[in-house]
């Protein structure tokens, strides 16, 4: 596919494009019901999505725990709820596994804060930040790189809210669900895409 992907886009643009939303199933993992088949489901997948969430702090300084793993199969989006099931070893065989692909955006990030919960060795990771200067895209967060990518605007209203609720609210639910599935559309979009480094004139 011929890469006419621009370099930069204003939040302007962004906020024209049409709504992009998982329109999966979203399973809430909040109990260790369930738990063994959705990581059964996660092991069987090729690639998958991944992000997660914590509890924001407008203390200086101050930092909580991860709360929301999320990890997505293309149909289905598991939303692990960390504030309150263990941080299972049946996870830990997902997020070490080599040859389930896991797709997010500032993942070293993310992997040293789940360390905090329980030390794991992570492989399989795939970085969007890392891979989209090789297509002439000078942006790094997700919002922006689905708008350049997929012509996408995704919505980041739930971003700052408590994740760690009693229960999560269908916005939330979305919101979780579709920033992890939005990683591996723009990963299968870049790969049938022609490269075209940001340095070439």
């Amino acid at each position: 596919m011929e890469n006419t992907f621009a370099q930069n886009i204003a939040n302007e643009e962004v906020a024209l494009l049409s709504a992009g939303r998982f329109d999966g199933q979203i399973v809430v993992i909040e109990s260790e019901t369930g738990l063994r088949e959705a990581c059964k489901d996660l092991l069987s997948q090729p690639i998958i999505g991944f992000d997660t969430e914590t509890r924001p702090t407008f203390r200086p300084g101050a930092l909580n725990k991860v709360a929301l793993l999320q990890l997505s199969a293309p149909e289905r989006c598991y939303l692990f709820r960390l504030c309150r099931i263990p941080f299972d070893r049946m996870i830990l065989r997902v997020l070490e596994s080599k040859t389930t692909l896991k797709i997010g955006a500032g993942v070293d990030g993310d992997i040293r804060a789940l360390q905090q919960l329980r030390r794991f060795r992570a492989n399989g990771f795939v970085d969007l930040q890392h891979m989209v200067h090789q297509w002439g895209i000078a942006e790094k967060s997700v919002r922006k790189m689905a708008g350049i990518i997929l012509g996408l605007r995704i919505s980041k209203a739930q971003r700052l809210s408590n994740w760690e609720a009693a229960t999560l609210t269908p916005a939330q639910q979305m919101y979780a669900a579709t920033d992890a599935w939005i990683c591996t559309e723009i990963y299968n979009r870049l790969l049938v895409t022609e490269k075209k480094p940001i340095n070439t004139p």
